[in-house]
């Protein structure tokens, strides 16, 4: 507007803002200056005053320079547009937002209205009118503060009127003070070793950077109470110097010093020992005072030998007050060899010192061993003597028998026996030297050493001449003297020479080579050869100058300049020597005819002194070619030429308003016209890897227009682009050349090469490859594959997963699909705009796999005696999962002596087959499956079918012996295949075979028959047929018999192999005739030689000639010799005793395990002598308790099972079972299933959309592990808020949206997603818009805190922290209280328990022999020693009283009444095993019965492995009439034995399993107690029948446990049975624990249909235990009266024996017949017999030896019974001293006292 304010600003780019400033402004070519109108503020804006109409006919620019490189530029032009006045309200065109300026100096806050009227002008600071000073001026441009103060700062208002309104502008002003920093102290003292501390205060900001550093290094604070404090520890020598602390705060920066002197610390030696004489054995003490710092070590030598007999010499310190070390060297007993010099040196960071004297002691004179020497030549050497010993007389050196010194190099010290050898010559000096020491005038010693002399390298001296680079260079290093062999090295500046540098390096004998074959600049430098022996290193150095011919450091480049102003044209050279630099000139744009340029001084055109050419005012003819060229005499000169452009128009200022995918809107800003009006624009743009030549270009777009779009571009591609403006003289140069990438749109093309492969029967690979690049449309960022079985209906559903893009190949695979079938699938691409088309369609089939379900409806049919017809059902084609190769029939015998034949298959494509060659009436077991490729499917069921019956064979075995003159025995065994039921036998007898002349019938059970009214001395022919109901079989062989008057002895018995289980009672038969009547005898070998067989309560033989053995053992297998003798002759047979266990333990091995599938595979142990009947696989999750089980056929040797947990970790265990029963379970093995828990990917965006009112979550970013999500759940909630919004999902979707929202508000998220594996979280903060969509301020600065409140905020911040710590100890120390506490109450309840069953117990008299056997099967009482603790059982209860309790044993407990006077009570005593190591715990044993312990445990580690078991004593006690006494723990201690004692002891020795897992679990025994012996356990009894109930009591003997530790270990007192481990094996009632071998089983049925391991209790009741507690501590209560009824049972004369009485079932007492003659018994084998009760009730124990038939059992005399028990009940388990008795049983036996 004509007559008001016209502002120019010249705007310089931010990020070169504080480095370049406005020098002028320029109205076309002049630069404007003088005239008043024309104002520039210090900002760089130009305020023209009083505007006319003619200041719109110009052109302004303005020029700016950089306050570093110097270098202007110039801005391109603008016009003023004047109008004419009109009334117009106040518009500000220039002010200020913020200014800082430093104290002291000027600032102008620019101020400037445009307006009609002319506006007026009003300064406020803070809202406040300004004060009147001085110091204020308002201009027309603005306010000027002089001399500025600190508390001009402020807030800052202009305020402008004039008649038709008003404006305002707000600037803040910030005055800066300059920092300042001071250092204290400025000068500090100190020692090495101490603390420095040195303070840095900085004044002037309160926020700025610091740091430190050390003698110009920066160092970094170690340890400082604040940030402007530097401690440093440990100061060493290189810590002292100058310290420097810098501060910082944008442009501004400030330092102080400060000098620290650190004082020498070296050691230094106060007062030391002096040299003295000293006798014999007299003592010696040497003390050398100390100090340095840090404090010095001390160390001692003699005669340079480090003192190393601490026996004979006492070294040591001690630190005075003062800090000095005292240290010092004693000798008690000084010997001759004491003699020498000794020094003390003190060493510590800062130097060493050392002291030394020699010490003499009085003794014959002796010389100290000498080794040979090595001298270096020219050098000089040392030669010690040391003489030990005093006094002597002199000490004198010879070489080659000449006395030393013999020439000027030579000195001997006669005083210490030293030789200095100066100068040292290899000819010479070297030989052997003597030294010979005159001890008195009559005796001379002497001893020798020999010295070598190393000649060191001497290096020929070389130098290097001048090289040109390019050239080769050989520098040579030879030594021309020294001793072989000689090392090389080289150097370059003192340092190794780079490998980088191609230096090649020639070794050999004497001489080193250096070679380079291309020299360079970087090989300038001093080289030195390092030659070096063993005598000494020399090295000569020589430096190598390149010559390097000139390069460029700045290469002319095309520039343009603008007429009328200066100009530089850049161009310097570098080279050695330093190159010339001459200028040329060609005129226009043709062919370069270059000429020199005239370079005068004071010219237009000069020559700079960095080679650049200044052209000091451009003109038209300067345009054309510039050449440089540059030379220094070295190599060949180099020239560059250049373009040199005066401007015309300017290039335009183009730039990017729009992008999107197929379009680019430009904008660009007019320029400066060349002085021209342009005439049109053109605008280019290509491909960015395209050659401008292929440019598309628009032109001649109108001048009048600013903006353009680009259509019909390619997505996510990048462009050039660039504008040229045009005018009627010229072209512009090509604008500013854009590079811009158009957005990116969905994909166009398909994913390429989609290739499928089947990896499982359940899995697919997909590979493919991303879409053809030119159809990407931009980074393809995921894919989505997208599958669904491939069938004709083509309306199914596509299941879809994202895998995220990774490469130039993607892989993903499916999981979890069906087995055996085609599956379709297609891929998508999709990049951040969306989704692309999707791929050909591939097809693929899973592999097979075997068949999911067994054949169904199995039926087998008998056809023949050997051959049985089976068929079935064919399986379905979905349960195939491939294509079906046949059928398998598995098959195998059930023998009738229990065990079972071959397992046999056979294979079939038909669902029917006859099985044939069977064995005749025999039951076959048989299972159907169906197999494909992958393998055997699912078994059927078993089904079993017997074979028809047949006629019987022969009897396998026929003897025939005389009796009598007329009586005949005929024995024989049944046929070896019966064929059928046998109905009876006939036995034939003939005199005059075949004829028959007398045929007889016998039953089926009996296999002897008795022959009478034979005739004396005639031959008989005998043979034996059996008959079944399909007719009379085979004969057996014929026999000849002769009746005799004298019979011979005969065994009717076969010889054969006797097989039983064991624990059960078994009968040897061995059925003798003659005449007379014939003795039998028994063997058993041992180590091959027959002996008697032992005969004790177990053992004995029959009146009948049988031997009897109960409750068998696996010790009792072996070969058996019955020998049958009288005064004829004599007959033997041999018997093999097998005796049959339960099976070892299988080894379990996990083979391969999927999501959702775990199989295993075993080997199965040692049978035990059995057939595997089949196996119990047992499996858990990891932190369930909880058990399934499956029964498995014996057959198989693998099991997989499906349907489990995906990602978690299962427990298994498996046993095997044979005939006799359960055997020892597999060790516990862990398998994980695939799989992990979710986790939420980074690199995903969590928020999809985010509005006032709602947000999108996106969940595409949640990985599930490769388990299915199970469950999904989201709340959030305001940060202000307590109350959390909760929603739940079964599954996880891509998308979920929060609704109802509050705008402009923070919120908290938290989400959870789990699946079977586990589940993870995520936590975030988001915050809704305002309703505009502006977003609200952060979270953190949402309170605002005054000035005024901050200290009582920050108290408050500090003590919250200290309260909740407070209450956090608080609630800590009350839950201990409570859980004491609650401790103390569980141990009160215990004790009460404990009352109440002593209570029952007392009851018990009144109660009916029904009640006491409920009773007694459902309590027990449990003691252990001697942590003390009473285990009250109450069915499936345990309760536990305190440690070291005393149990209370009232009358009733150990009293006996008339109504009950054979109810018992049993206490068991437990004491934990020593070894408690960690490791798996392995409940079964690791010793087969039957094997020898002692052998097996010299194959093991021994004490190295765990002993998982405690030792127990169970004792059973009958019930006195006593009062009642207090059982206490204090066993350990030595008790002497009462006078008149009658009871027994027993030598009970058993394991019990304790708690040995990983998991702590829980176990019924304690693991607190200490080790015991079973010696120790022996103490304990013998403590405890000191107790007056035990004196009086009266006991039986039950054998109840076998252990299989050998008497070895017990007699020596060790715990050492790691082979005795109690096998885990569900035992029958009475089982209390076993080792040696398992019990014997219940019912097969009831173990193969059990669900978890079970402990049998009496009665039936089942206690349900973890599989790492196979066992209970399950005791007996026997009634007498009841047992003696149940076990009065006799067999007939048949041979079938009655079964013994084992633990096996409940207890029972037997009644049985005394034998005649009364066995002293002993301590292995007698039996303590009860005296109490009426004689039918007596419990005795039968003996061997007796001739009564062991079927009938009578009572016994009353005081035989008497008699046995005094004698057996003095026995004890100690010997007099208190020691453990021998024991000739190689293994230990447990009893049940009763």
């Amino acid at each position: 507007m004509r007559g008001s304010v016209a502002v120019f600003k010249c705007i310089i780019p931010t990020f070169v803002e504080a480095y370049v400033s406005v020098v002028s402004w320029e109205k076309d070519t002049n630069t404007l200056g003088s005239d008043p109108r024309f104002h520039i503020t210090p900002s760089g804006a130009l305020y023209i005053l009083d505007v006319v109409t003619d200041d719109g006919n110009w052109n302004y620019r303005c020029l700016t320079r950089h306050r570093y490189t110097g270098e202007t530029r110039q801005s391109n032009s603008a016009r003023l547009t004047v109008t004419e006045p009109i009334n117009s309200e106040p518009t500000i065109l220039d002010g200020f937002d913020r200014r800082e300026v430093m104290v002291s100096h000027r600032v102008e806050l620019p101020c400037k209205a445009m307006g009609y009227p002319a506006p007026k002008y009003r300064w406020l600071k803070d809202n406040s009118p300004l004060e009147r000073d001085s110091r204020f001026r308002q201009l027309s441009t603005g306010l000027l503060i002089e001399n500025v103060r600190p508390s001009d700062a402020g807030s800052y208002v202009c305020e402008v009127w004039n008649s038709l309104g008003n404006a305002a502008m707000v600037g803040q002003l910030q005055v800066k003070q300059p920092l300042k920093v001071v250092v204290s102290p400025h000068t500090l003292k100190s020692s090495v070793g101490s603390q420095v501390s040195l303070s840095c205060m900085v004044t002037g900001s309160d926020k700025y950077e610091l740091s430190w550093y050390r003698n110009g290094e920066m160092i970094y604070r170690e340890k400082g109470a604040n940030q402007e404090t530097l401690v440093m520890d440990g100061m060493v020598k290189s810590d002292g110097g100058v310290y420097q602390c810098f501060a910082r705060k944008g442009k501004m920066s400030a330092q102080d010093f400060a000098q620290v002197i650190l004082e020498d610390g070296t050691p230094k030696i106060l007062s030391a020992f002096s040299e003295r004489m000293v006798n014999l054995n007299e003592p010696v003490s040497l003390v050398c005072n100390v100090k340095g710092t840090p404090r010095p070590a001390v160390t001692w030598t003699l005669d340079e030998e480090a003192i190393t007999d601490l026996g004979h010499y006492r070294m040591g310190q001690m630190v005075t007050p003062e800090g000095h070390v005292l240290s010092y060297l004693n000798v008690s007993h000084a010997k001759v060899n004491d003699s020498g010099i000794y020094r003390c040196s003190c060493n510590n960071s800062a130097g060493v010192v050392s002291y030394q004297a020699r010490i003499n002691v009085r003794g014959p004179a002796n010389i100290r061993d000498m080794k040979n020497l090595t001298a270096i030549a020219g050098r000089d050497a040392y030669i010690h003597c040391r003489v030990v010993g005093y006094p002597y007389y002199s000490i004198k050196w010879f070489k080659n028998s000449d006395l030393l010194p013999f020439n000027h190099r030579q000195r001997a010290f006669e005083n210490n026996g030293t030789l200095k050898l100066s100068n040292v010559q290899k000819s010479a000096d070297e030989g052997e030297y003597t030294c010979r020491v005159q001890v008195h005038p009559d005796l001379e010693i002497s001893k020798s050493l020999h010295v070598t002399v190393k000649e060191p390298p001497h290096i020929q001296p070389f130098e290097v001449q001048g090289y040109s680079i390019g050239q080769r260079v050989l520098i040579p290093c030879v030594v021309i003297s020294g001793d072989y062999p000689i090392y090389f090295t080289w150097q370059k500046d003192s340092r190794p020479i780079p490998a980088n540098l191609s230096v090649t390096i020639d070794n050999n004998e004497f001489s080193s080579l250096l070679r380079i074959a291309n020299l360079s600049s970087v090989h300038n430098g001093n080289y030195t050869c390092i030659a070096h022996n063993e005598a000494a290193a020399v090295e000569h150095q020589s430096q190598l100058i390149v010559k390097v011919p000139p390069s460029f450091v700045v290469q002319p480049m095309d520039q343009d300049g603008i007429y009328g102003k200066a100009v530089v044209l850049k161009c310097s050279a570098r080279g050695n020597p330093r190159p010339t630099i001459v200028w040329k000139h060609s005129r226009g744009k043709g062919v370069p005819q270059f000429q020199p340029i005239l370079l005068n001084s004071g010219s237009r055109i000069q020559l700079l002194e960095n080679g650049s050419l200044l052209i000091k005012h451009v003109l038209q003819e300067d345009s054309g070619y510039y050449l440089c060229k540059v030379s220094n005499d070295v190599g060949t000169d180099i020239s560059k030429s250049m373009y040199f452009t005066v401007k015309t128009p300017d290039s335009p200022l183009v730039e990017i308003r729009d992008v999107q995918d197929r379009i680019i809107t430009l904008h660009w800003n007019m320029v400066f016209d060349g002085n021209s009006p342009i005439t049109g624009y053109d605008i280019e743009y290509k491909n960015k890897t395209a050659p401008w030549s292929s440019a598309i270009t628009t032109k001649n777009i109108s001048p009048s227009l600013y903006q353009a779009t680009i259509i019909d571009l390619h997505p996510s591609s990048t462009y050039n682009i660039r504008m040229i403006a045009k005018n009627r003289i010229n072209s512009s140069a090509p604008s500013n050349e854009l590079t811009i990438t158009t957005d990116e749109a969905s994909p166009d093309g398909p994913p390429q090469e989609v290739q499928l492969e089947a990896l499982s029967s359940q899995s697919v690979k997909v590979t493919w490859k991303p879409p053809l690049r030119h159809l990407q449309n931009g980074a393809i960022r995921t894919y989505h594959v997208s599958y669904r079985e491939y069938t004709k209906e083509q309306n199914r559903q596509l299941t879809r997963i994202t895998v995220d893009a990774t490469g130039d190949q993607e892989t993903v695979t499916l999981d979890n699909l069906r087995k055996f079938t085609l599956y379709e699938v297609i891929v998508n691409a999709e990049n951040r705009a969306g989704m692309g088309p999707a791929s050909q369609e591939a097809i693929m089939r899973t592999l097979e796999d075997v068949p999911s379900q067994a054949p169904g409806n199995v039926v087998a049919t008998p056809s023949s005696p050997e051959a049985i017809f089976v068929y079935w059902s064919p399986l379905p084609n979905d349960t195939l999962n491939g294509v079906l190769l046949g059928y398998r029939v598995i098959f195998w015998a059930n023998l009738a002596d229990g065990e079972l034949g071959d397992i046999r298959n056979i294979t079939t494509l038909q669902p029917r087959l006859e099985l044939d060659g069977l064995e005749k009436f025999t039951n076959y077991s048989i299972q159907v499956l169906a197999f494909t490729q992958a393998g055997d499917g699912v078994r059927s069921g078993q089904i079993f079918a017997r074979t028809k019956e047949d006629v019987p064979g022969p009897p396998a075995g026929v003897k025939a012996a005389a009796a009598s003159s007329t009586e005949v025995f005929v024995s024989w065994l049944p046929p070896l295949k019966l064929n059928g039921i046998i109905k009876k036998y006939k036995i034939y007898c003939s005199f005059n075979y075949p004829t028959v002349n007398n045929d007889n019938d016998a039953p089926p059970d009996k296999y002897f028959y008795h022959i009478h009214g034979l005739r004396l001395n005639q031959r008989y022919s005998i043979w034996v047929v059996a008959v079944t109901a399909a007719g009379p079989g085979n004969a057996s062989e014929i026999i000849t018999v002769e009746p005799l008057e004298k019979a011979p002895a005969r065994i009717l018995t076969f010889s054969g192999t006797v097989t039983t289980p064991w624990m059960r009672d078994i009968v040897l038969p061995c059925r003798a005739v003659g005449d007379p009547a014939p003795t039998i005898k028994w063997l058993k070998e041992t180590n091959g030689t027959p002996a008697p067989v032992q005969i004790d309560g177990r053992r004995s033989v029959h009146s009948n000639g049988s031997f009897i053995i109960r409750t068998v053992k696996a010790e009792d297998s072996g070969y058996y010799s019955c020998v049958a003798s009288n005064s004829w002759g004599y007959d033997d047979i041999r018997l093999n005793l097998q005796v049959q266990v339960p099976p070892d333990q299988p080894r379990l091995t996990v083979t391969k395990t999927t999501t959702t599938t775990i199989t295993l595979s075993w080997i199965p142990g040692d049978n035990g002598g059995s057939s595997i009947r089949g196996y119990i696989l047992q499996y858990s999750e990891d932190n369930s308790e909880k058990w399934g089980s499956f029964p498995i056929s014996p057959s198989e040797r693998s099991y997989r099972l499906e349907n489990l947990k995906c990602g978690t970790w299962y427990k298994f265990t498996l046993t095997a079972q044979n005939a006799v029963g359960p055997g020892r379970i597999s060790e516990i093995i862990e398998a994980k299933t695939h799989g992990k828990e979710p986790q939420f990917v980074k690199e995903h965006e969590l928020f999809a959309s985010i509005n006032s009112t709602r947000v999108q979550l996106n969940l595409n970013g949640w990985n599930n592990g490769g388990c299915p999500i199970t469950s999904f759940i989201v709340e959030y909630r305001p940060v202000d808020s307590n109350t959390w919004t909760r929603a739940q999902r079964s599954s996880l979707t891509k998308t979920y949206i929060l609704y109802d929202l509050q705008e402009a508000t923070w919120y908290e998220l938290q989400m959870k997603v789990t699946n079977s594996a586990g589940s993870a979280e995520k936590r975030i903060n988001f915050a809704t818009p305002n309703v505009d969509g502006s977003t609200i301020a952060p979270l953190l600065n949402t309170v605002v805190e005054s000035r005024d409140n901050l200290p009582g905020n920050q108290g408050l911040k500090m003590v919250v922290p200290i309260i909740c710590i407070l209450v956090a100890i608080g609630m800590v120390f009350i839950l201990l209280l409570v859980l004491r506490r609650r401790r103390r109450e569980q141990r009160l309840k215990r004790l009460r328990d404990a009352k109440s069953l002593a209570e029952m117990l007392m009851s018990k008299n009144t109660r009916t022999p029904d009640t006491v056997n409920k009773q007694q099967q459902t309590l027990r009482m449990h003691i252990d020693i001697p942590r003390a603790q009473l285990l009250i059982e109450e069915r499936d209860t345990m309760e536990t009283i305190d440690d070291r309790s005393t149990v209370l044993l009232t009358d009733n407990d150990f009293g006996e009444t008339s109504k009950q006077k054979s109810s018992t009570v049993t206490h068991t005593v437990h004491y934990q095993s020593l070894s408690q190591s960690t490791g798996p715990l392995v409940d079964v044993s690791d010793a087969r019965p039957g094997t020898n312990p002692t052998a097996r445990r010299t194959a093991k580690a021994g004490p190295a492995t765990r002993s998982r078991y405690a030792s127990q004593w169970t004792l059973n006690r009958p019930h006195p009439p006593i009062s009642s006494h207090t059982l206490t723990t204090d066993w350990r201690l030595p008790t002497p034995r009462a006078t008149g004692s009658v009871d027994k002891e027993s030598d009970s020795y058993s394991v019990s399993p304790s708690q040995d897992t990983d998991r702590a679990r829980s176990s019924m025994v304690s693991t607190e107690s200490a080790s015991s012996t079973y010696e120790e356990l022996a103490r304990a009894y013998e403590h405890a029948k000191m107790e007056e109930q035990l004196r009086h009591a009266k006991f039986t003997i039950t054998e109840c446990f076998i252990s299989d530790t050998s008497s070895e270990q017990m007699t020596a007192g060790t715990n050492d049975y790691t082979d005795s481990l109690t096998s885990s094996t569900p035992s029958e009632s009475g089982i209390c624990r076993f080792t040696a071998s398992p019990p014997k089983p219940q019912d097969a049925s009831r173990v193969m249909n059990m669900a978890v391991p079970k402990a049998h209790r009496p009665g039936g009741e089942l206690v349900h235990l973890p599989p790492y507690l196979r066992m209970d501590f399950l005791l007996n209560r026997g009634v007498a009266a009841a047992a003696a009824a149940a076990a009065s049972s006799s067999s007939s004369s048949s041979g079938r024996e009655a079964t013994g009485q084992t633990c096996l079932e409940p207890q029972k007492s037997r009644t049985l017949k005394r034998p005649a003659l009364t066995v002293a018994p002993t301590p292995s084998d007698s039996t303590p017999v009860s005296s109490s009760g009426p004689p039918s009730r007596e419990v005795q124990q039968w003996q061997p030896g007796t001739a009564s038939t062991l079927p009938q059992r009578e009572p016994g005399d009353l005081a035989q019974a008497q008699a046995a028990k005094l004698s057996s009940s003095q026995e004890s388990l100690l010997d007099s001293r208190g020691h453990l008795k021998q024991s000739n049983n190689p293994y230990a036996k447990s009893y049940t006292l009763v």
